[in-house]
């Protein structure tokens, strides 16, 4: 999953990324307010964690140009700004979510993985379950009847995103630019490692192949 940081503080988003990214996702970090108003319309992302008090356009302005142009991104807002106005103030402009400052990561890590399972349907479970499939997110594995599947970062990341949109033909570069952040190399070969990995691990079954256009998850068969 691609995450987009919005936060001015060096210091949180050094420490943020580093705990973001060891729970699989893709993260771009942006400093200016004036960067971040463009940013979910120029490249894709699957979530945002917003801080208020930008340089440049603060993020209540941003959160309202966003919603004002239909962007239907998940918008976390990361704040010290955390009186019960401020609060309103932030689901007014269309927020989905509101952390103050100061937090637990681990708080962020698990409202960040309720929005986006909100956001495609699912249900906010200990694990993530479609097509026959238990993905244990917090330990980033495969839970089954004789143990856990243990997952690589990258199988994890791929075998999540495909869970989260399952039945959907996804081609090679979506993945990739769901699963990467800008300064990552976008090699649509290392999906298709990850894809042959899954499978030896999971079953031959378990992800479709669509000649020409990409990939489908399919789950385990009956």
């Amino acid at each position: 999953m691609r995450l987009l940081l919005v936060e001015d503080s060096v210091a949180l988003a050094d420490e943020l990324l580093l705990r973001l990214r060891a729970e699989g996702y893709a993260c771009d970090w942006l400093v200016d307010g004036r960067d971040a108003l463009r940013a979910p319309f120029d490249e894709s992302y699957d979530i945002a964690v917003l801080d208020l008090g930008l340089p440049g356009v603060n993020g209540l302005d941003i959160l309202r140009e966003w919603r004002t142009a239909e962007l239907a991104l998940p918008v976390l807002v990361l704040t010290a700004r955390n009186g019960w106005s401020e609060r309103i103030e932030g689901l007014e402009a269309g927020a989905d979510d509101y952390l103050g400052k100061p937090f637990h990561p681990d708080e962020l890590v698990l409202r960040l993985r309720a929005l986006i399972r909100r956001s495609h349907g699912s249900e906010a479970a200990p694990l993530l379950r479609v097509n026959g499939l238990a993905l244990d997110e917090a330990r980033q594995c495969v839970r089954a009847e004789d143990g856990e599947v243990p997952l690589t970062g990258g199988e994890f990341a791929l075998l999540r995103y495909f869970m989260l949109h399952p039945g959907r033909v996804l081609s090679r570069w979506q993945l990739a630019e769901h699963l990467y952040d800008l300064e990552s190399e976008r090699n649509s070969n290392v999906i298709e490692v990850h894809v042959s990995h899954l499978r030896d691990k999971l079953g031959k079954d378990i992800i479709a192949t669509r000649r020409g256009q990409g990939y489908v998850f399919c789950g385990l068969s009956e």
